[in-house]
């Protein structure tokens, strides 16, 4: 009797063991499975960006008539801002004040999207390509 326990209980710890824990095993996606140790396919990711001009660039904001200013990534509204509020340094994402935003980069590690910064009247100051890279902030110091 005690062979045929030790027998049962060495099949289904052999069994146990080799069952493995499926989920996202990417530690920088946003729904990392610590426990996980077979990757099934469902990371998902974001990426962060965060938009900042210094004080010579405020000042030909004002001089040049820009009162307040507006942020778009890809077409959507973001932010916007006073044009005479600066940062003495590059801001880190989600800083208070700043002009931060998050993209759901869905299962790719980086994607590209289309940006563009206006003034009150519709005056594009910037606009370009910034790439978004999965669990990272990007600064994007905007300059003349």
């Amino acid at each position: 009797m005690k062979k045929l326990t030790f027998l049962f209980l060495a099949g289904a710890l052999i069994a146990f063991a080799g069952c493995k824990t499926e989920g996202c095993i990417d530690p920088d996606a946003t729904n990392f499975n610590a426990d996980a140790d077979k990757d099934d396919g469902s990371c998902g990711f974001e990426g962060s960006t965060v938009f900042w001009y210094g004080a010579s660039t405020s000042d030909f904001l004002f001089d040049d008539g820009a009162v307040t200013l507006t942020f778009y990534v890809d077409g959507n509204i973001v932010g916007s801002t006073a044009a005479d509020v600066f940062w003495t340094a590059e801001p880190n994402c989600g800083q208070n004040g700043s002009i931060s935003v998050t993209i759901d980069l869905g299962n790719a590690k980086n994607k590209s999207f289309t940006y563009s910064v206006e003034d009150q009247d519709g005056i594009v100051y910037w606009s370009g390509v910034q790439n978004f890279t999965a669990n990272t902030c990007e600064a994007v110091e905007l300059t003349f």
